[in-house]
């Protein structure tokens, strides 16, 4: 009995171990999902193994990856139109990296991983917006709060698709209302309690109508407030009374009206932070912070890239070239889906007007996609050729920079720089005085997640 609980303990361990492996996610000039398995004598790039991705730029047997420990090795196999990896041709000698690393074998782009499992057997929608398997589990969490609440609270970084998470909350809540989004930021302090709240003739001069507030169009449905963080201590105030009492009194009425609505709240804040700043309310935090979806920022959703950039050259009716595949997996993109999106466009009509029959990566701008720097920083990396993610680390004052945003958390800050986490404790152990100064905000940490 004791033998058998402990073989199963051990099966246990093993089928939750990582499986490294390679995502082929372009070829053929169309995006792709494609989940291999690196064998322990690698993975063997090719025509012969890639047969699906019809590519007649690679070599039979292009180049081989092989997985050693935390570390991913690549080598060109002698192939006729070599190999890059991290956006640099290499030849026959071998070049190691941690994981993810993006090579690209004749018009074919492929990351290794050091967990292929999550995206055997997927697949990435492309209705309402790209949704790939690491959105997928976000998504299914808003869902799985639409049928169980009647409040969410999405975070993540601008740009990483909050409102789209709304939309996703209204439509599995299976009301019958609309969904009104409300740009807290955008909304003039002063103007704030009319807008949501409604105003009667009379209320004040100049009133002479009634007018409904966003509250009242989104009765029977639900109400997404993007940048939640940004209202006024005394508005948050009348919004926690309307949710808590169903209830909505508009200013210069006699009396309430029932209201029955779903709120969706959204902040690239810290909340919590926020409420022991006294910047946020706790009885409204109690009341819609819960339960709360993070949304992961592009650079951890790197399958969804070619498929964005695709559908935001496609009308220009230009095909990308795998090298600006290449180019664009390879940056961090602070803005996320909405810069990738722009930037992508801007290339696309930059080869429009050269005339060009393909974007290419020397079309995007050279700043698209990149962290932003200090003045003294920007100069020193304008001077020199950028350095790949999966190759090199940022300069000082950009790792520092990175650290300190991220309270000294190495995890989060490796994402915000689009490097391996190893990576950056490599760096902090090579130079201590830079790893004193970042902890002097908070001391350096490390999370789960990355």
């Amino acid at each position: 009995m004791w033998e058998t609980a402990r073989d199963s303990e051990v099966e246990s361990s093993r089928d939750s171990a990582p499986v490294p492996g390679v995502l082929v996610v372009w070829s053929d000039r169309a995006p792709r999902l494609i989940a291999l398995r690196i064998p322990a004598a690698g993975l063997v790039l090719g025509r012969e193994t890639l047969a699906d991705a019809h590519d007649e730029r690679m070599s039979r047997q292009h180049a081989r990856i092989t997985c050693a420990g935390e570390q991913m090795r690549v080598a060109d196999l002698g192939s006729r139109n070599g190999t890059h990896v991290g956006g640099r041709q290499i030849a026959s000698i071998e070049v190691a990296a941690p994981a993810p690393v993006v090579v690209r074998v004749g018009r074919t782009v492929v990351i290794a991983v050091d967990d292929i499992r999550a995206f055997e057997g997927a697949t990435v929608a492309t209705g309402d917006g790209v949704v790939g398997p690491t959105l997928r589990a976000a998504w299914s969490a808003v869902e799985r709060a639409a049928r169980g609440g009647r409040s969410l609270l999405v975070t993540g970084e601008s740009g990483v698709g909050k409102e789209l998470a709304a939309r996703a909350f209204h439509r599995a809540s299976g009301v019958s209302g609309e969904l009104v989004a409300v740009n807290c930021a955008a909304i003039p302090a002063g103007l704030a309690e009319r807008l949501l709240f409604g105003t009667r003739k009379g209320a004040y001069s100049g009133a002479d109508r009634d007018a409904d507030g966003y509250l009242a169009a989104a009765d029977g449905g639900t109400l997404f407030l993007d940048e939640v963080a940004e209202l006024d201590l005394d508005v948050q105030a009348k919004l926690l009374r309307v949710l808590e009492t169903g209830e909505l009194l508009a200013l210069g009425a006699a009396r309430p009206r029932p209201v029955q609505l779903r709120v969706v709240a959204a902040t690239l804040r810290d909340l919590r932070a926020a409420v022991a700043a006294g910047r946020f309310r706790d009885d409204l935090y109690y009341r819609i912070g819960r339960p709360e979806v993070r949304l992961p920022p592009l650079r951890e959703r790197l399958e969804e890239i070619p498929w964005l950039v695709a559908a935001a050259i496609a009308s220009r009716g230009l095909p990308a070239h795998p090298s600006l595949i290449e180019a664009c997996l390879l940056r961090p993109w602070p803005g996320n889906v909405r810069e990738l999106i722009a930037e992508a466009a801007r290339a696309a009509h930059a080869a429009f007007e050269g005339d060009r029959p393909a974007v290419r990566a020397e079309d995007l701008d050279e700043q698209a996609g990149r962290a932003h720097v200090a003045s003294g920083a920007a100069a020193a990396e304008a001077a020199e050729p950028a350095r790949p993610k999966s190759v090199g680390l940022p300069d000082d004052d950009t790792i520092l920079a990175a650290l300190k945003a991220e309270g000294g958390n190495v995890s989060r800050a490796s994402r915000r720089l689009g490097v391996h986490r190893n990576q950056l404790r490599r760096y902090l152990g090579k130079h201590p005085a830079a790893a004193a100064l970042a902890a002097s905000d908070g001391s350096v940490t490390d999370d789960t997640d990355a």
